[in-house]
């Protein structure tokens, strides 16, 4: 597989066309809208998504319920896996269950320094409300059942990361053996 290397404005516009299109059952994204969610301007976004067919990553759908749909090879060039149904990570942000987002990957980068613990926590969905300060909580895992609490440190929009600075982990005990 060839890797595709996007620019960061085309991996940002990716991106939002992969979460816009999973939120909206899969119907196709309209310009405006992808305009919208990466704060450029709607022909921007259009000279953007002419790169991005070229690269077979995006196609256009013509008509007045068209836009732009992320093709198979735009998962695979930003790296998330189409899963058939893949197990829904929820994310609560100050308490309150995200809609629409969910964990793919919990990254613990930093377990060595107790003092530094830090968590990478990408997500599918929309992460812009969430700011550096606020509190999180990631999981159940459905494995483990592994719950994460921390404070967001940071963003990376461009990637659907948060950066958390760990306030508790817990996983349920295993029941006993009688």
């Amino acid at each position: 597989m060839s890797s595709i290397e996007l620019t960061p404005s085309q991996k940002t516009i990716l991106t939002a066309l992969v979460n816009l299109y999973g939120e909206s059952s899969e119907t196709a994204v309209k310009g405006e809208q992808i305009a919208d969610e990466v704060d450029r301007n709607p022909g921007t976004i259009r000279n953007q998504m002419q790169s991005l067919k070229a690269l077979q990553l995006v196609e256009g759908v013509p008509g007045p319920k068209g836009g732009y749909k992320p093709t198979p090879t735009a998962y695979e060039a930003l790296d998330v896996q189409q899963m058939d149904e893949p197990a829904a990570v929820p994310l609560f942000h100050e308490g309150e269950r995200v809609e629409g987002a969910t964990v793919e990957e919990i990254d613990l980068n930093s377990v060595h320094h107790p003092e530094l613990c830090r968590a990478e926590i990408h997500l599918r969905g929309s992460i812009r409300h969430i700011a550096e300060g606020d509190e999180v909580t990631v999981g159940p895992t459905p494995l483990s059942k592994l719950q994460v609490n921390g404070i967001v440190d940071g963003t990376d929009d461009s990637a659907n990361v948060l950066i958390l600075r760990i306030e508790g982990m817990r996983a349920p005990a295993e029941e006993p053996e009688h």
